[in-house]
Parts: structure tokens; C-alpha cells; sequence
């Protein structure tokens, strides 16, 4: 399949700047408070730093390899300050070990432990948290005295930072520590001209360092008042930086001391099957060093070879992503290589590539399946109240007509139940659904109506609360995709503007679109996408479909190359490169998986990934169909991509070979076959064409024809 021209940075234009359709009812409020959000928006719902305006504003920010929060009188060290957090592997919790695989359920990392905490003398129950600068990849977070309506302290924070920097302006700092100090050591001589250096040493044995600046030339002399709180002797204006040394470390901190990042830009490029992406970070403080940040494996594995040689041998644990390693560079550009430019709507393999037809004799015994399904209503079907359920629905027919239409041959057919899937299609681009949405300009985005109208919060999933965005909008603008391929004629202004706004609202490329934030769901640092939206929790953002995930990237990708936009499609192709790359780290696990613990990959999923935990379990039920098959649905072109053939095989040997699969019930069946076919197509077949094939097997979002069409393109 040829890819559509994309330009020199792919993330440089905007897919729209105009306002969302006049469809959209526009709301100005919206259930939920931005408390202490400054600015004006779009503003961000499922980033890293979401805590700090949801709730009591106080559950921890996980940054990667530190976790922060703002301790407000709490925990410990009764600070009003910043607390920063580390922890190492020994310190996780584990959930049982399962008898049959050897795995705990699940792994956690304890939260509240205050490390080292920053804050100022002025701070006190008088204090106020605001956020402002708020992009995809960074936030600052100022902490106030609202009754003089002065910022005290300012924390620049943006992921993988190695130091957590503190910005002063006028008050006296306070460090003070959970754990207790056991040695509060300053240097004789400072690491730099004009920059103040302590080392603290803890009682849990671990090493932070202090580095404090001022270009006003303030001192900074600290006076420790008992084991667990220090202060500086007089106000002070500039920046105090702490970082924790792994060991062995010290004149590689001392030299990145000084210099902090502000923000990230990110661009990209795509030539053929090659795509990169480079990370450009946003600097200030003493610019005479480079900034010393921290990659996840999954960057180190793909960074270029100017960026691999500012890799160090400087690592800390994560929570949920392995160790961490220092780089010190102003700018990390990672590359790869192996984009799925090729892939269509057809059955795909990452070797063999398109397998765009299926043996005559096949598609003889598959016709009359076919001609069953087509004739099913997709409009009773697709008409719920659920934007979820709805999209599958759609995607489902979409995926049935094309089948017929290019795998099966028979283009009537077809034709019969595309006018079908165009009607059923035009009750959403008309916003005449159940539940129409709407535009809400509090957030900035396109939600459910359901908890307007309702009063529950939980209603189709979370939508209304920026829940599962990726996972709605994506099957809808994958049916989309298809129905355009089928009938570029169905591409009119009006279906593409409705198309491209939820694209917008999910994936938006660009600052200069002001209506939606800079990609809501997928996480460029961390190379998979967050569902959690508006919704205060202790271990930060999930997901609990990796697949899906996958599915909302093939589908920006396969949109992009049917309304031929070069850029988008072209992003939809890094994305996928990307979500591939770190499924098979963090998410899907072989037995040779270094990232996670190894008491953990036998589970073979993550099961829910939080940013805090992993638990091998759902939202909705244990049973291990549930847990496993969340993570292979909806099977589609890029599924043999995401899901190595490894590692299916050796989850199907974990959990289904022996027989085991034909005691799932339901729906779950048919997508456990469907996930076979990626590695053993004649067992799946077997399985979709047996006489006694029960329709109940088959989930509401897949066909019998399309899961018998793709098996059979493997034969």
C-alpha cells in the first residue's frame, strides 16, 4: 500500500483550526472542576500530572523514575510543600502467586513516602496549589500563599527529569524528609561558579544531592532543625534542584547541575519505512551543561547514534517501566525503522506482508456466511447508548464489507451492505445518537452528553469524564476509514469534518488547533496511550486494552490514507512502530522479558498497566478470557504487528492449548480463535467453518465472516 506524501515534520500542520461543527451542542461547563487551572485552554485530561487538579489535588504526579505531590500538611514530614518519591524494587508489593503460572497478580509500589520534601516556611493552611503551562509532555505547579495571592514556589516538572527543581522567589526554603536524614552534608566547594551543593544522606541508606542557584547572588546555608526538617537561614530567589544518586554517580550530577527543562517540542519525520521522532527540550537555569533526563527501555532500545552516545550508565528503578537511564542531552531523537507502511485493510503480516485474497475454493464456503451477515441490521445494532458499543458495531460492518467487497469478490453484496452501514453511519455524523455529543470548551473537547443528562459519572464508560476516548472514537473513525475506501464519494466536507474532529479530539497534532489539546491519549514518553481521564487516583493513569490502543493508531493511520492526508497517515504509521515497540516491554511478555519483574511475566499481560502498578485482572471480571482477550480485541491487520508471534504462542501454551479454550463461553471463544489465527490459521479455521459453530461465540464486535476471511488469508 502506498503512502500518501507526508511533509518534513509531520507534526507541523493542524488537521483543522476551525471550531467543531455546529452539530455539537457547545457546553462552556462540565462536571468536573479545574481546580486551580490557570490559563486559558484547551487543557490536557489524561496526562501524567492530572492529580494536581482533580480531587483534593493531592495524590501523587508519577514522572518517571520520580513520583511527586503536593503533601499539603499531610503524611510524615507535615509539609506544605512538594514531596518527591523514589522507589527501589525491593520496596514493590506483590499480590498472590498463581498455582498454574508461577506469577503474582499483581505488583504495586507503596505511595506517601516522602523522600525529600521542598517547600518554604511561608507555606501553611493558608497555601494554594495552581497549575499552568500546561502541555502534553510538562506542567508547572505553583504552590501560593492565597491569601497574598503570591507564588512562592514554582516546579517546572516534565517527565523523565533527573532533578526535581524548585524556582524561589522570595521565600524561605524548607527541606524536609519521611525518612529522616541521616547526614546533612554542604560542599566545600560548590560544583559550579555561584551554585550551592549539599548531599543528604537518608537512613533507608540511599543518596540526594542539593544544588541551589541564585542569579541575584542569595546565599543559600541550610540549618538543620531536627532529623526530619531543615531550612534556610534567610529568603532566597532562584532555583534549589534535588536528584537521588544511584551510586557512582556524583561528577555526572554535578556537572548537569544547575540546568533544568521547561517543556518539551516534539517533532517527527517519515521516509519510507523509516520514521523518527525527536524530543526537543525547552531549557533554563545555568546553561553551561547539558540537561541530564531519564529514557525508558523502550527509548534506549531505538534512539539514534547521536543520542545513544549521551546514554550514561546512570539508572534508577521505575514503577512500571523497568530502569531508567540517564542521558545527557538537550534533545533525543528516536527512530523506526520498520513503520507498517504497507499495511492495508487486508490480513497483514510483518515478513510476508498484504494477504489481500483468499483461494476461490474458500471463498465459496465463506459466500454464504457472508451473505447472512450482511443482511443483519447494523442499524438496530449500532443504535445503543454507548459511543463504545456503537463504534464497535459500525467497525464490525465496515470490516464485513470490505471483506466481501475486495477479499470475497463480490462487489453487489457488498454494495448492498455499505448503503446500509452509510445509514446507519449518519446517525452519529448527524449527532442524532442517543446520546448526542457534545463540544465542551471548560476542557476542550468533544464528551458523551450521558452524564449531562443522567447524573452518572459513569455512564458509557466515563465518557462525559474523558474516559476511553482513543478506544470510542477510534472504531468510528476506523469504519470511516473503510466506508471512504469503499465509496469515495461518501467523502463529503460534511462526514470528513465529522471524522476528523474526533480525530482532533484524540490525536490533535498540533498547538495551533485551539480547540483540543495536543494528543489527549497517547503518551509519546511512555509509547502507549492512557484511557483514565477526569478521575482522582493514587497510582495514576491505566489502560487496560493494549489492543485497542493499537486499534486507535491503525485507524488515525488507515484515515489518513483514505482522505489522502499524508501527515496523519504517517503519524498513525510511527504510532503504531511505537505501541509495538513498547507493548512487547511493558505489556505483553515473553519468558526472555527483562523490563518487568520476573515474578510478574508469567501472567503474560500486564492485565490493567497503571503509571503505579500492573494488575493482572480487569474492570469488569478475573476470569482469564477477560484479562488475556481485552488484549487481543478487535483482531485487525496490525494485530500479527503488535502481538509477536512469540509471545501468542506462548500465551496460548500459558493459558489455552489442550482443549482448555473450548470451555470459555460466550464471545470470548470466538476472539481467542480469532487470536489463533495469527500464529496456527488452520486450527482457527477449523474452529470459525465447523458445522456446529454457535453464534453465541462470536463478540458483538466481530463477524464470523471477517474472522474466516482473515484465517483464510493465511492458509
Amino acid at each position: 500500500m502506498a503512502e500518501s506524501a507526508a511533509s518534513s515534520d509531520i507534526f507541523r500542520h493542524p488537521i483543522a483550526t476551525g471550531a467543531p461543527s455546529a452539530k455539537f451542542e457547545e457546553r462552556k461547563d462540565h462536571p468536573v472542576p479545574r481546580l486551580g487551572v490557570t490559563g486559558n485552554g484547551p487543557h490536557h485530561t489524561n496526562k501524567f500530572y492530572a492529580n494536581f487538579y482533580l480531587g483534593n489535588q493531592s495524590a501523587p504526579t508519577y514522572l518517571h523514575p520520580y513520583s511527586v505531590a503536593w503533601a499539603r500538611g499531610q503524611g510524615a514530614t507535615p509539609s506544605w510543600g512538594l514531596s518527591v518519591s523514589h522507589i527501589e524494587a525491593g520496596q514493590r508489593v506483590y499480590g498472590e502467586t498463581s498455582r498454574d503460572t508461577g506469577a503474582a497478580k499483581y505488583f504495586l509500589n507503596p505511595v506517601g513516602i516522602q523522600s525529600l520534601s521542598l517547600s518554604a516556611m511561608e507555606l501553611g493552611a493558608s497555601s494554594a496549589l495552581t497549575v499552568d503551562a500546561i502541555e502534553a509532555q510538562s506542567v508547572n505547579v505553583n504552590l501560593l500563599d492565597k491569601d497574598k495571592g503570591k507564588t512562592l514556589v514554582t516546579f517546572p516538572l516534565v517527565q523523565g527529569m533527573a532533578f526535581v527543581t524548585a524556582i524561589y522567589y522570595g521565600s524561605t526554603p524548607a527541606i524536609s524528609t519521611g525518612v529522616f536524614f541521616k547526614t546533612v552534608t554542604k560542599s566545600t566547594k560548590g560544583p559550579k561558579p555561584g551554585v550551592t551543593k549539599y548531599t543528604i544522606y537518608l537512613e533507608d541508606g540511599k543518596v540526594w544531592h542539593v544544588y541551589a542557584y541564585s542569579e541575584q547572588g542569595d546565599s543559600f546555608d541550610l540549618q538543620v532543625i531536627n532529623n526530619s526538617h531543615a531550612k534556610a537561614k534567610t529568603p532566597f530567589n532562584g532555583i534549589i534542584q534535588v536528584i537521588k544518586d544511584p551510586g557512582s554517580a556524583e561528577g555526572l550530577i554535578d556537572e548537569a547541575s544547575g540546568a533544568y527543562p521547561t517543556g518539551v517540542t516534539l517533532s517527527g519525520t517519515s521516509s519510507g519505512t523509516k520514521g523518527t521522532y525527536t524530543f526537543m527540550y525547552k531549557k533554563a537555569g545555568v546553561f553551561n551543561g547539558k540537561l541530564m533526563m531519564y529514557a525508558l527501555p523502550h527509548h534506549v532500545d531505538s534512539f539514534d547514534t547521536e543520542t545513544h552516545n549521551a546514554v550514561t550508565k546512570i539508572q534508577l528503578q521505575t514503577t512500571t517501566k523497568g530502569m531508567a537511564t540517564a542521558v545527557i542531552a538537550d534533545s533525543w531523537t528516536m527512530v523506526e525503522p520498520n513503520m507498517p507502511v504497507s499495511m492495508g485493510f487486508a490480513p497483514w503480516d510483518p515478513v510476508t506482508g498484504s494477504k489481500a485474497s483468499v483461494k476461490s475454493n474458500l471463498i465459496n464456503e465463506i459466500l454464504p456466511i457472508a451473505l447472512k451477515e450482511i443482511s443483519q441490521d447494523v442499524e438496530q445494532q449500532s443504535n445503543q447508548n454507548s459511543m463504545y458499543f456503537s463504534g464497535k458495531a459500525l467497525a464490525k460492518f465496515a470490516h464485513l464489507c470490505y471483506a466481501v467487497h475486495d477479499m470475497l469478490q463480490n462487489q453487489k453484496l457488498a454494495q448492498t451492505g455499505l448503503a446500509n452501514l452509510k445509514a446507519a453511519f449518519s446517525r452519529f455524523a448527524e449527532n442524532k445518537q442517543q446520546f448526542p455529543l457534545y463540544y465542551e470548551s471548560a476542557w476542550g473537547g468533544i464528551v458523551s452528553s450521558a452524564t449531562y443528562q443522567t447524573g452518572n459519572s459513569g455512564a458509557d464508560f466515563g465518557n462525559t469524564y474523558y474516559n476511553d476516548h482513543h478506544f470510542h472514537y477510534g472504531y468510528f473513525i476506523l469504519a470511516a476509514a473503510i466506508i471512504g475506501n469503499l465509496d469515495p464519494a461518501w467523502l463529503t466536507q460534511a462526514n470528513v469534518d465529522y471524522v476528523n474532529t474526533l480525530v482532533r479530539d484524540i490525536a490533535n497534532p498540533s498547538k495551533a488547533d485551539s480547540y483540543f489539546p495536543v494528543y489527549r491519549n497517547f503518551d509519546w514518553y511512555h509509547g502507549h496511550s492512557w484511557a483514565h481521564g477526569l478521575y482522582e487516583t493514587l497510582d495514576g493513569k491505566d489502560q487496560e486494552s493494549s489492543s485497542e490502543d493499537a486499534m486507535h493508531a491503525y485507524a488515525i493511520k488507515m484515515w489518513g490514507h483514505t482522505i489522502k492526508d499524508g501527515n496523519m497517515e504517517a503519524r498513525g504509521n510511527l504510532m503504531l512502530a511505537i505501541i509495538t515497540r513498547s507493548l512487547s516491554q511493558y505489556y505483553l511478555y515473553t519468558s526472555n522479558n527483562k523490563v518487568q519483574p520476573s515474578n510478574f511475566i508469567g501472567n503474560r499481560v500486564a492485565g490493567i498497566l497503571f503509571e503505579n502498578k500492573c494488575d493482572h485482572t480487569t474492570y469488569f471480571g478475573a476470569n482469564i478470557e477477560y484479562v488475556q482477550g481485552i488484549h487481543m480485541i478487535p483482531l485487525l491487520p496490525s494485530s500479527k504487528l503488535t502481538r509477536a508471534s512469540t509471545f501468542v504462542q506462548q500465551e496460548w501454551e500459558t493459558y489455552f492449548d489442550h482443549g482448555r479454550v473450548d470451555k470459555v463461553e460466550g464471545g470470548w471463544r470466538g476472539i481467542l480463535y480469532g487470536n489463533l489465527a495469527t500464529v496456527d490459521p488452520k486450527s482457527a479455521w477449523e474452529f470459525f467453518t465447523a458445522r456446529n459453530f454457535d453464534p453465541s461465540w462470536l463478540d458483538g464486535g466481530a463477524s464470523l465472516t471477517w474472522y474466516q476471511v482473515y484465517t483464510a488469508a493465511f492458509l
